[in-house]
């Protein structure tokens, strides 16, 4: 027998009778080659094994039905048509940009929230802008992550959302939906118009993380705080011309209000004490709310005051692109400033802590 055929018999008797790849002998027996393609060999019996055993479970369609059930577990589409309700989710979204660099977005079927849930006693920042999607989408479809739990909460960075959305201004719709790239995007589409019969199609994929259900707690909607003064703001143009002049004397500013409807704005340095008065704002009636049990029993004229960083609130005045027609402000003695922005499809809340 030639010496070729016996080394290869030689080769194939020991490769099946050794249990271990890569062993020191079969190194010595055996070149790269041959090691590599016997993995190769083995590893295909593995998996011709295995999808054997799941066929026994379940038949094929089960299981390419399983798979496809679990890649397409959420859902989200949307699209917007009117060009006042782009430019108007547009204006919101800068808005939101100005404030936070990254915020939760939580879908729902009927609603849309921007949540930045800042540990205000901490020291941090809350905000919660709510939307009706009927106001905005002309189309509008979610399915959530289970029948109990139909939404979707994304940690996303409004700046990449809003540059996104001043590139499609005038285009003649703008798709938003949930997609999975290299990671889970937001894929906006727009399509623009053009002087041709050929349509001019620009995608923006726009990376967010997906919030598991367990943290879901921690974006709830804010309780209103039991403040001691609810007051109507002036002009809001008015109030950051202020604020950005009395930011030049001082890190800290006392926003003070009574229930006549007076409102001042105060820095006090060792070298300098300046105060701007506006009366006659008015008071939000609240009704029967709960949370105003301390403000009922209180004094008029007494002022209900709290010391913050003013360069949270001027960042606050500067942001501010909703053009709300109602502007309040809740004062918590010494705790809270809580802004609210009014307008008939958009509600934005803004917490301020107290500093010593």
């Amino acid at each position: 027998m030639p010496t070729a055929v016996k080394s290869h018999r030689r080769r194939r008797n020991v490769s099946m009778q050794t249990n271990e790849i890569g062993t020191e002998k079969e190194k010595h027996l055996f070149p790269r080659e041959s090691i590599t393609g016997l993995c190769h060999w083995r590893a295909g019996q593995i998996e011709r094994h295995n999808n054997a055993f799941c066929s026994k479970l379940l038949p094929k369609d089960n299981i390419r039905f399983l798979s496809v059930k679990i890649k397409l577990i959420m859902k989200f589409r949307a699209k917007m048509i009117d060009v006042g309700c782009l430019n108007h989710f547009t204006r919101v979204v800068n808005t939101i940009s100005k404030l936070t660099k990254t915020c939760i977005l939580r879908l729902t079927p009927n609603n849309l929230y921007f949540v930045l849930s800042g540990k205000v006693a901490s020291g941090g920042v809350g905000m919660w802008c709510e939307l009706s999607q009927a106001n905005f989408f002309d189309e509008y479809q979610l399915e959530g992550v289970a029948p109990d739990a139909n939404e979707i909460c994304l940690e996303v960075t409004p700046e990449n959302l809003s540059r996104a959305l001043r590139t499609s201004q005038n285009a003649k719709c703008v798709k938003i939906k949930l997609t999975k790239k290299h990671c889970p995007c937001l894929t906006l589409v727009a399509e623009l118009p053009t002087l041709s019969s050929v349509s001019r199609v620009v995608t923006h994929d726009i990376p967010v993380d997906v919030i598991p259900r367990r943290l879901w707690h921690d974006f709830k909607e804010p309780r209103m705080p039991d403040f001691d003064v609810s007051i109507y703001l002036p002009p809001l143009k008015t109030m950051k011309n202020v604020v950005d002049r009395m930011k030049n004397l001082s890190n800290f500013l006392v926003m003070e209000a009574n229930l006549n409807g007076e409102m001042n704005l105060k820095i006090e340095t060792d070298l300098v004490s300046v105060t701007t008065h506006f009366k006659d704002l008015g008071n939000p009636p609240w009704g029967d709310d709960g949370s105003q049990g301390r403000s009922q029993s209180r004094d008029p004229e007494v002022m209900a005051h709290t010391r913050v960083d003013i360069r949270k609130l001027q960042q606050f005045l500067m942001g501010q692109q909703v053009n709300p027609s109602k502007a309040m402000c809740n004062i918590v003695h010494k705790r809270i400033i809580h802004l609210i922005l009014l307008h008939e499809d958009v509600s934005l809340q803004y917490f301020i802590p107290a500093v010593a």
